[in-house]
């Protein structure tokens, strides 16, 4: 998909918000993000445990960059302009490169939440994923009982395509989970 991924940075601006990639950096920041966030996130997030560390950051950190490098994923992290705080990451998974597809997720920092941050920066990440990876559908695949994932992906102008059976692995047991599509316009 991309030329040379190792030195390819995008970057989208939206408002007082910005997606790009992570780098080692972003590792106290993101750590910040994950703890102050853990109530909220856990229950969605099965990475997110009340013992996430700053080592746990540091890793994701690097392999953020891996996952770029061998085009497995494409992380993104969530920033607010004006302090340079994490305020959620996002990005596209899941990637079926025959097909030219993947997996669009999000999650916001609890205290930036209900502000159109989870819309603006899955946007912000499919317009990277259209015009920069070279994507033609992205799927937002969200659990029936998270109402604020469907919220956003309506608010993306995704299409609902179907509830779908045995779609997600959740606490350990298949569930069903929503399918909705983006599209390049």
């Amino acid at each position: 998909m991309l030329p040379d991924s190792k030195f390819f940075f995008p970057k989208r601006v939206s408002g007082d918000v910005e997606v790009r990639r992570f780098t080692s950096q972003d590792n106290h920041a993101f750590y910040a993000a994950v703890r102050e966030s853990i109530e909220s996130l856990s229950y969605w997030m099965p990475w997110c445990k009340s013992e996430y560390s700053l080592q746990n950051a540091t890793d994701w950190m690097s392999y953020c960059d891996k996952a770029w490098i061998t085009q497995v994923e494409f992380p993104l992290g969530i920033f607010e302009i004006s302090t340079g705080k994490v305020i959620g990451g996002t990005g596209i998974n899941d990637i079926n490169q025959a097909y030219c597809m993947g997996n669009l997720g999000y999650w916001v920092r609890t205290t930036h939440c209900r502000r159109g941050v989870a819309r603006n920066a899955a946007l912000m990440a499919a317009d990277i994923g259209f015009k920069e990876l070279g994507f033609t559908r992205l799927e937002i695949v969200v659990l029936k009982q998270n109402t604020f994932s469907h919220k956003v992906a309506l608010s993306t102008g995704a299409q609902f395509e179907c509830n779908a059976r045995n779609r997600l692995y959740f606490n350990g047991l298949p569930t069903d989970a929503a399918i909705y599509s983006l599209i390049p316009q």
